[in-house]
C-alpha cells in the first residue's frame, strides 16, 4: 500500500467543539488556511444537548447540533480545510509537529490549537442511554430550567454534585442528591450550604439501578434505586435526572508531552491558551473545568487562533 502524502498546514486544529471552530474561523480569517481535523464527535458535546438558550445572539431558543452545523459551515466558508479524520498519535517534540490519524495520514503543523474537549462520566445504564435529552442530563446550567417546579435527583458526591444541586433548586420544587456512600466528597463549605438548604435531600448509600419514564412522548417518571447497604430497592418519582460524576478531558493523546493537572486537564498559562511547548495552544473543554460553557470555550478558540497567529509571525 502506497503512504499518503503528508499534509502539512500553518495552523491544525484537533477537535471540533465550539472551541475548535472558533478557532478556525478566526485563523481562516487570518489567512492562515488551517486545517481541523473533527474527530470521533464532530461537535462535540453540544451535538447531545438538544436546547441551548444561553448562547449570546439567539432570542428564541436553538438546538445544539444546529449551533455546530452553523459553525461548522462559517469556518468551512471562510476558509478552513475541514479533514473529516481522528488523530490517534502526536509528537510535539520536534518542528513542525506531527500528528498520525486513524488511516495512518500523517499531518505536520508548525501550530497546532487542541480542542478536544471533555466527556462527561455517565453510569453506563441501558435506560439512561434512552432517556438521554428526554430528561436526563449532565448539565444543570444548560437543562435546569425546563424543570420549573417540578423534582429532580442529582447524582454524585463531589463538588460538581453539591454545585449542581443547589443551582437546581432555583428552578425544581425539590431536589434529591443520590450517593452511594454515606459521606460527600464535596468542600465542606459547600455541603454546609447543601444542608442547610430546605429543598434538598439527600439519599445516602444508593445507586440508581434504572430510569424509568414514558416512551411516547418520551420523558423521565421515576428512578429505581438500590441501597448498597441493604441491597433492598426503592422508587423514586422524579421528572428529570442530572448525572453530576464527573468529567474527563479527551487528553491521552498528549500524556507526557505535556503539562497537565491531577485529574488531565491541559495548563495553559495566565491569560493565555499557550501550554508548556510554545505553539502549541489549548482552548475549550479540556483545559477548562471550571465553566464549561459553548460560548467559554468559543471564546478561547478566539484567544488561542490570535496567540496562534501572533506566534507564528515571531517565528
Amino acid at each position: 500500500m502506497s503512504e499518503k502524502p503528508t499534509k502539512h498546514t500553518k495552523v491544525l486544529i484537533i477537535g471540533s467543539g465550539p472551541a475548535g471552530y472558533t478557532a478556525a474561523v478566526y485563523a481562516a480569517r487570518a489567512m492562515l488556511k488551517p486545517m481541523l481535523v473533527a474527530g470521533m464527535q464532530p461537535g462535540g458535546q453540544l451535538t447531545i444537548t438538544t436546547d441551548v438558550e444561553n448562547y449570546p445572539g439567539f432570542a428564541d431558543v436553538i438546538q445544539g447540533p444546529w449551533l455546530m452545523e452553523q459553525m461548522r459551515e462559517q469556518a468551512k466558508a471562510v476558509g478552513t480545510d475541514l479533514v473529516e479524520d481522528h488523530i490517534q498519535s502526536v509528537n510535539l517534540k520536534s518542528k513542525p509537529f506531527e500528528a498520525i490519524g486513524d488511516g495512518g495520514q500523517k499531518y505536520t503543523a508548525d501550530s497546532i490549537i487542541i480542542s478536544t474537549g471533555a466527556q462527561a462520566r455517565w453510569l453506563n445504564i441501558e435506560s439512561e442511554e434512552k432517556f438521554k435529552g428526554f430528561g436526563v442530563s449532565a448539565c444543570a446550567t444548560c437543562d435546569g430550567f425546563f424543570f420549573k417546579d417540578k423534582t429532580v435527583a442529582v447524582v454524585g458526591g463531589g463538588n460538581a454534585a453539591v454545585e449542581e444541586a443547589m443551582f437546581l433548586t432555583k428552578f425544581a420544587s425539590k431536589v434529591q442528591l443520590i450517593h452511594r456512600r454515606n459521606e460527600l466528597r464535596a468542600e465542606k463549605l459547600l455541603q454546609k450550604k447543601l444542608m442547610e438548604n430546605k429543598k434538598i435531600e439527600i439519599i445516602w448509600d444508593s445507586v440508581v439501578e434504572e430510569v424509568i419514564g414514558d416512551e411516547d412522548p418520551r420523558n423521565v417518571k421515576g428512578l429505581k434505586i438500590k441501597n448498597t447497604k441493604t441491597n433492598e430497592m426503592s422508587e423514586l418519582k422524579i421528572d428529570g435526572l442530572f448525572i453530576a460524576i464527573g468529567h474527563d478531558p479527551a487528553t491521552s493523546l498528549f500524556k507526557d508531552q505535556l503539562e497537565m493537572d491531577n485529574t488531565g486537564y491541559l495548563i495553559t498559562k495566565s491569560d493565555s491558551t499557550e501550554t508548556n511547548v510554545p505553539g502549541v495552544y489549548a482552548a475549550g473543554d479540556v483545559k477548562d473545568k471550571i465553566f464549561r460553557q459553548a460560548v467559554t470555550a468559543a471564546g478561547m478558540g478566539c484567544m488561542a487562533a490570535l496567540e496562534a497567529e501572533k506566534y507564528l509571525a515571531s517565528n
